[in-house]
């Protein structure tokens, strides 16, 4: 069973950056595929962004793209989401997944394990 816990979420006016963390236990980092979801208020869960098990391969939203990088270091079973020029509709609790499939992929039923969410809230 793979353990998640993202850290580094908070308020940050628009424009700003935030650089989101999630650690992994209990599993093979390595072999899964990490990505990021969010979730805001009265909304759907919503795909953000992923990364294959080599961090070879990403994959963003349109929402995202640009602003947002996905990156991870297997050797610190760790994976981190560097936001940068942060929007009010960024807003929401930022989720945590792991894949054991290995590759990218970007819908909530690829993904076998999450974490708890961090709240990032940006201000405008």
């Amino acid at each position: 069973q793979v353990q998640l816990v993202e850290s580094g979420g908070g308020l940050v006016q628009a424009g700003g950056s935030l650089r989101l963390s999630c650690a992994a236990s209990g599993g093979t980092f390595s072999r899964y595929a990490m990505g990021w979801f969010r979730q805001a208020p009265g909304k759907e869960r919503e795909f953000v962004a992923a990364i294959s098990w080599s961090g070879g391969n990403a994959y963003y939203s349109e929402s995202v793209k640009g602003r947002f990088t996905i990156s991870r270091d297997n050797a610190k079973n760790t994976q981190y989401l560097q936001m940068n020029s942060l929007k009010p509709e960024d807003t929401a609790v930022y989720y945590c997944a792991a894949s054991k499939g290995g590759f990218v992929v970007h819908t909530i039923y690829d993904y076998d394990y999450w974490g708890q969410g961090t709240q990032v809230t940006v201000s405008s």
